[in-house]
């Protein structure tokens, strides 16, 4: 028995290694397609694939939350600010689900051009709006925290309150998980592991993460047309990292975007999925992942979802979270707006910056929508 055993291990030792089977965090043999059978051929009725494209990435985000019953909303705290009236309003994003938002309003007559202030990720989950809009009737905590975030993100600058003393409305929530919406009685509680528990929750029900953030914001701007002040026709959405990946997502998907504002998120997803890159991290990217995309379209094919309407992507050439594949992304979105005739309303460009939205970035973002909704 004994010497039968010796033979067994000594057989076990010398038989070869099983192969790798995750390499660079994907299962061996799983690679991104090369090819996506769903983006733009360059060829025939380009309003028919878009309904195709559109009806696709709808339909694998999941199952949406129910259409709100109203865009009524109510005002919890009004304040003077330079040029403009900052509200903190409450207002129904889902069916019976009421969130806290902020409400920028300019001084004088309107109707107004219209944006869509989209938050970042960062990690920085106990803040949300707070990120774009200055705090309105918060704790001196809450303050303290998005000022921080403001001074190293955004160089120091609110770009909402910015946008309202220029003379736009500007809307702002909380995408879920962050500020007002996350874990904890007060909401800000969230983890960084709630992300995964969550979205893994979502796919279980039937939803996705991204879908519930994505469909959020496409009722903030169905919420934005309803309102009285605002110039429907005009309603721009913008956002940097996060908020700009969630920014080309609603302009893909809602025909109520007149212009979008892309900042610091677009690459190939080949690049993306590159050893190394962040996405392969995990956490974060549930917030970004729809499932099963990438048989059927890469993120510039959804992006130019938005063609033939204005449209501005800038990226950092020293962002880390995004090495490669960004001009790549860029250069084959061009090729889908020039298709249509429409090459002078989309651009890009990169910035000497890291994963950054700074003032020139700003700027150049205040000048795109000032000749995109005036």
């Amino acid at each position: 028995m004994r010497r039968t055993l010796l033979v067994l291990l000594l057989a076990a030792v010398t038989l070869p290694l099983a192969a790798q089977e995750v390499v660079g965090r994907l299962p061996r043999g799983w690679q991104p397609l090369a090819d996506y059978p769903l983006a733009w051929s360059g060829v025939g009725d380009f309003e028919a694939w878009r309904d195709q494209a559109r009806e696709k990435v709808v339909e694998l985000m999941g199952i949406a939350p129910e259409a709100p019953t109203s865009t009524a909303y109510t005002t919890l705290h009004s304040e003077q600010r330079e040029g403009y009236v900052a509200h903190k309003i409450e207002l129904e994003i889902s069916r019976g689900n009421t969130i806290r938002a902020y409400l920028l309003v300019p001084d004088g007559k309107g109707p107004f051009p219209a944006l869509v202030a989209l938050h970042d990720h960062g990690a920085k989950f106990s803040i949300g709006k707070e990120k774009v809009i200055r705090p309105i009737a918060e704790s001196p905590e809450v303050v303290a925290e998005a000022t921080e975030w403001v001074e190293k993100n955004y160089d120091g600058v609110w770009t909402g309150d910015y946008f309202a003393s220029q003379g736009y409305v500007v809307l702002a929530i909380d995408a879920l998980m962050w500020g007002n919406r996350g874990e904890g009685t007060d909401g800000r509680q969230t983890k960084y592991d709630t992300q995964q528990a969550l979205a893994s929750n979502c796919l279980k029900l039937g939803t996705t993460l991204v879908g519930i953030i994505t469909w959020d914001d496409l009722r903030s701007i169905d919420f934005l047309a309803a309102q009285e002040f605002v110039d429907s026709g005009r309603i721009g959405v913008y956002g940097h990292s996060m908020g700009g990946h969630r920014a080309w997502m609603a302009a893909a998907l809602s025909d109520k975007v007149a212009a979008v504002a892309s900042v610091c998120w677009m690459a190939t997803s080949d690049a993306l999925l590159a050893a190394g890159n962040n996405e392969l991290k995990g956490g974060s990217a549930f917030t970004m992942q729809i499932p099963f995309i990438s048989r059927w379209l890469d993120n510039p094919d959804i992006a130019s979802l938005a063609c033939p309407r204005p449209a501005l992507f800038i990226s950092g050439s020293s962002d880390k979270l995004f090495p490669a594949g960004v001009v790549e992304a860029y250069e084959k979105m061009a090729a889908v707006w020039r298709s249509q005739g429409a090459e002078e309303v989309f651009g890009y460009s990169l910035f000497p910056s890291p994963h950054h939205f700074g003032k020139l970035m700003q700027q150049s973002v205040a000048r795109f929508f000032d000749t995109s909704l005036r």
